[in-house]
């Protein structure tokens, strides 16, 4: 079986185990997405106690549902904050200085207060992408689209050192999953009862 199909038949496991156990949450339907979950803001909030939170003054961040939280706490606590447009569309937005950040953590609210900008040409600290399943070796899977691994990419050529983390539901985490050479890895798993620590050397 290719690492393809693989990947495919977690995907289609997470999504309905997700919805199976009544933990999904809207947008739906969940499958073929970055899937919302019960416990979103849980994970988000125990990100935000990490060393490596307090330390970084510029957080990359998905525009996926379930990071939504994330992206507000970023600007709450006075966090430069970009955010990749859907499908990197009209490239990246950056946030900061902003008081609604409620509102400016959602899709619309992200266009109505951000700018716009092609490239980046600020040294993110930390890149909080979504998954649809993720390992204890810190690979992940998405939707298969590949744009979390060009953004992750494209970040490292600004700052190597950069931290990766994910949000996920428990469900989400796995012991082992297909990966290729390619796949870029997380260092920092939050789920809605736990940090996950991967890298050994990022200090949490």
């Amino acid at each position: 079986m290719n690492i393809y199909i693989q990947k495919q038949k977690i995907r289609e496991y997470v999504w309905k185990i997700l919805k199976d156990k009544k933990v999904a949450l809207p947008p739906f339907p969940i499958k073929g997405r970055i899937p919302n979950f019960i416990g979103s803001d849980k994970a988000a909030e125990l990100l935000r106690k990490t060393k490596i939170w307090e330390k970084s003054k510029i957080i990359f961040c998905s525009p996926d549902s379930p990071q939504r939280k994330v992206r507000e706490l970023a600007l709450v606590d006075n966090k430069t904050l970009i955010v990749a447009s859907p499908r990197l569309s009209k490239g990246f937005i950056i946030l900061e200085n902003l008081k609604n950040a409620k509102e400016a953590s959602t899709i619309v609210g992200m266009f109505k207060y951000g700018k716009i900008v092609e490239n980046i040409d600020l040294k993110v600290d930390l890149a909080v992408v979504g998954s649809v399943a993720v390992d204890l070796k810190g690979n992940r899977i998405g939707k298969g689209k590949g744009y979390a691994d060009l953004e992750i990419k494209y970040l490292k050529t600004l700052n190597k050192n950069l931290i990766v983390a994910t949000t996920v539901h428990d469900l989400q985490v796995f012991e082992e999953i297909p990966a290729s050479e390619k796949d870029e890895k997380v260092d920092i798993i939050a789920t809605p009862s736990k940090i996950i620590e991967i890298n050994k050397n990022v200090s949490l």
